[in-house]
């Protein structure tokens, strides 16, 4: 029973240890194993493996009348099925990629306002609402503009700024 104990917490400190190192033991074994550690070897799988394989040897030696040869039995299925779950999330968490940066030209005719005023042939900056978020560019405008005054975006002249021109209402 001790040997599954003994399993299960280990396997549990070295899952603890794989996300608190966040891919640090990966990187360092990464150039003398060729990338051995990525899929099914990482630490999270190996971890999950090797906490249930414990766990439920503990538990199946514990509470019924089997011996030890089926409670690994038993702790190498619960494992397997364990490790194959942490395969899974981690490839599901690995290929969700986040909103791509925005591009100039998703900028072109977003509406603004000015927060520090642009001066005529100088830089102020403007507050634009992309995809959701407030964002602050640098921006430029034919004559000069006030604080508050509200724009649009006609141009992107570089990824953090914009040329702007007033609202005419």
């Amino acid at each position: 029973m001790g040997l599954f104990l003994g399993l299960g917490i280990g396997g549990t400190a070295l899952l603890a240890l794989s996300l608190a190192l966040d891919g640090l033991l990966e990187g360092v074994f990464d150039g003398a194993l060729g990338g051995l550690l990525d899929g099914w070897l990482s630490l999270p799988v190996v971890a999950g493996f090797v906490s249930m394989l414990g766990f439920t040897g503990a538990i199946v030696l514990g509470s019924t009348g089997l011996g030890p040869g089926a409670a690994a039995t038993a702790g190498a299925v619960a494992g397997s099925a364990a490790a194959w779950a942490a395969w899974r999330v981690s490839r599901a968490l690995m290929a969700d990629r986040g909103g791509a940066a925005p591009r100039g030209e998703e900028l072109l005719g977003s509406a603004g306002t000015v927060v520090t005023p642009i001066p005529a042939g100088g830089y102020g900056e403007v507050l634009l609402r992309l995809a959701g978020q407030t964002v602050k560019y640098a921006a430029l405008a034919d004559g000069p503009l006030a604080r508050g005054a509200e724009v649009w975006v006609e141009r992107t002249p570089s990824p953090t700024s914009v040329v702007v021109r007033a609202v005419e209402r």
